[in-house]
């Protein structure tokens, strides 16, 4: 009977140490974002923001803090650029950074961006990671892929491969990322429209917003 107790209490504690580890591999809690600041004191627009339209002073601003890597990130950039279009001169959009853990080429390709950002081509990179993002999304070659689109666009490539090394470079993706920890942000893609987040149920919620803040 006492061996047959220790084998149940050990079968037990097994199990429970399974639990553990299995939902530790699931919640990964080291992984969270952890708020920064409070959220009042993180600005929604930092003056490093990327400015993709700047309808001036006064006019509402779209402020979109994305991962390059999330597939509803890339169904709602057509979207986004759809309301850049109609609302040319009339909205800000601005995006910002937030690679998510679950998604390993994310950080590498909020850094292409960047790199690419500091030769004055943002926004010619940001477009083309999302409209090829199944050739590199969720591959192992993506940073053979990512550096092909930097001379594509003819890139000075020593020099974007300096900025992808440099440390400063990450700091600045992880600059937006700790602002959407702060913020509150709960996924990507998360918008903002002058300074208020966002919930969105549907495609069309995003333009309502923009409609809303044009009414005053």
């Amino acid at each position: 009977m006492q061996k047959q107790a220790v084998i149940s209490i050990a079968t037990v504690v097994g199990a429970l140490l399974l639990i553990v580890a299995v939902a530790l591999a699931v919640v990964r809690p080291w992984e969270r974002p952890e708020p920064v600041a409070e959220a009042a004191s993180v600005p929604v627009l930092d003056e490093s923001t990327h400015i993709l339209e700047d309808a001036g002073e006064g006019a509402p601003v779209l402020v979109e803090f994305l991962d390059y890597e999330c597939p509803s990130c890339g169904q709602f950039h057509p979207i986004v650029e759809d309301l850049r279009e109609r609302y040319a001169g009339e909205v800000t959009f601005a995006v910002r950074y937030f690679p998510l853990a679950m998604h390993p080429n994310a950080v590498p390709a909020a850094l292409a961006a960047e790199a690419a950002a500091q030769q004055g081509s943002f926004e010619a990179m940001h477009t083309m990671l999302f409209d090829r993002q199944q050739e590199w999304a969720g591959t192992d070659g993506a940073a053979a892929a990512l550096r092909g689109y930097a001379e594509e666009l003819g890139l000075d490539l020593d020099a974007y491969d300096a900025a992808i090394a440099d440390p400063a470079t990450l700091e600045r993706v992880q600059l937006d990322a700790d602002a959407a920890a702060a913020l509150g942000a709960p996924s990507t893609p998360t918008f903002f429209v002058d300074g208020e987040m966002l919930e969105l149920q549907r495609y069309e919620d995003v333009e309502a917003a923009l409609q809303a803040a044009l009414e005053g």
